[in-house]
């Protein structure tokens, strides 16, 4: 049986491969994406979804045994593509057009006009059905309409529309909804955005306060139904560049020699040209290879479907492979240097880290001595504003949790690497 989800993006880069993942995992019925502010502005992210999917249907065009690949095909029902938040809930919008560009997708229009929208997309679009409701009414019908707790929310960008979801009727939402994965935060592991803050947290860490920190339990999201993904868990995530040269397109290469359509297959042709321009920023900090963070959540909505027990409660046992651990932390949201940070007391942590100390060499040195900790090894040199964290469950979570799931393990990298290689590009590692 398929998941039905939705879909909350600002399709940047990494959103784009997510989605494209997304659409072709037959475990997965997406009945809705909606767009967000974030990685660039609300129109272009908009836009990222139709050249999505331009590209899959130029590609079952060109290659029409492909067409099986892509599960949503086989649906009855249009995916709903509707606009959402264009900005947070209080505050300047941010964005992070340094690394996914103007458009979203590294200037993919400037550099390949070919794969600009060419079509008028006002009328009937033969997969999407295109809408003038709010994303928030278009959650709220999707998740009234559906049966209970069946319903998967993937957050891969801010959260500020499902925050908009919740406050126009937050008993739906907690009565309904089945699962929400979201990819966001950074808890032992430093930002991307700033020194302490992913970016999606960054954008609107009034949503994330509202939905998973709020003064009252019942005011928040039901966080026994609640998966987040921070980059502690996404950064080792990798597709090496490299890799994609060598199984996907032997002509990759950088925005110095950009992808041509003649001879490539159009999703290749579409994902080397905007994949040119983040090798080119990755190779600047040092890395030939791509951070799959949205990618994982969509493969962790994958694996981990909400499975309703007879009495209609999500069972919160994870598949093999996947553990979580709940976190408990709050968010700062005015700080100058540090908004988006997930501030975690550790005043009790006997086993943390020295203050100031250098963790990769802390560690390097207990192993060398074959020294084993049962706990997390945790910086102390923090700010500590939020009441002392307690260790927690990795196999359950209780019903109502006093912090946030966040998972901690998965199945490994490569078999994500591989289910990518497998779905969007149709090809098996051993190619």
């Amino acid at each position: 049986m398929r998941t039905p989800v939705i879909i909350d993006t600002d399709p940047g880069v990494d959103d784009t491969l997510a989605i494209l993942l997304a659409l072709a995992s037959p475990e997965l019925e997406v009945l809705a994406i909606i767009i967000s502010f974030g990685n660039t502005d609300a129109q272009s992210s908009y836009l990222n979804i139709l050249k999505i999917y331009q590209a899959i249907s130029r590609q079952i065009e060109q290659r029409p045994d492909d067409r099986s690949r892509f599960s949503f095909l086989s649906s009855t029902r249009k995916v709903i593509l509707a606009r959402g938040a264009d900005g947070p809930l209080e505050g300047e919008v941010h964005s992070a057009q340094y690394f996914h560009g103007r458009d979203g997708l590294g200037e993919l229009v400037q550099r390949h006009p070919d794969l600009n929208i060419n079509e008028d997309y006002s009328a009937s679009h033969p997969y999407l059905e295109l809408t003038d409701k709010p994303g928030v009414e278009v959650a709220l019908d999707i998740i009234r309409s559906e049966p209970s707790r069946s319903i998967t929310y993937i957050a891969l960008g801010p959260l500020t529309n499902l925050a908009q979801v919740m406050r126009a009727d937050r008993t739906l939402v907690r009565e309904r909804i089945g699962r929400v994965v979201c990819m966001g935060g950074a808890v032992d592991v430093p930002g991307n955005t700033n020194p302490v803050a992913e970016f999606n947290f960054f954008a609107d860490p009034y949503a994330v306060r509202e939905l998973l920190t709020p003064p009252s339990p019942s005011l928040g999201l039901p966080l026994s139904r609640f998966l987040l993904l921070p980059l502690d868990i996404t950064t080792p995530h990798e597709m090496p560049f490299p890799a994609y040269r060598a199984l996907v397109d032997p002509a990759f290469e950088s925005t110095l020699s950009p992808s041509q359509p003649a001879g490539k297959q159009p999703l290749i042709h579409f994902t080397s040209a905007f994949l040119e321009r983040t090798r080119d920023i990755m190779l600047e900090f040092g890395k030939d290879a791509m951070e799959l963070h949205d990618i994982a959540a969509v493969w962790c909505a994958i694996a981990n479907p909400p499975v309703p027990d007879e009495a209609g409660r999500v069972i919160p046992a994870l598949t093999a492979g996947w553990k979580a651990v709940t976190r408990t932390f709050e968010i700062e949201r005015t700080g100058e240097l540090t908004r988006g940070m997930l501030v975690v007391d550790r005043r009790d942590d006997q086993g943390a880290y020295a203050p100031g100390s250098n963790r990769a060499e802390v560690q390097a040195e207990l192993e060398r001595h074959h020294f084993h900790h049962a706990g997390n090894y945790e910086s102390t040199a923090l700010p500590v504003q939020v009441e002392v964290e307690q260790r927690s469950q990795t196999s359950a979570f209780p019903d109502h949790p006093q912090g946030v799931p966040c998972i901690t393990d998965t199945p490994g990298p490569q078999a994500l690497l591989d289910l990518m290689l497998q779905r969007i590009w149709g090809i098996t590692p051993s190619q």
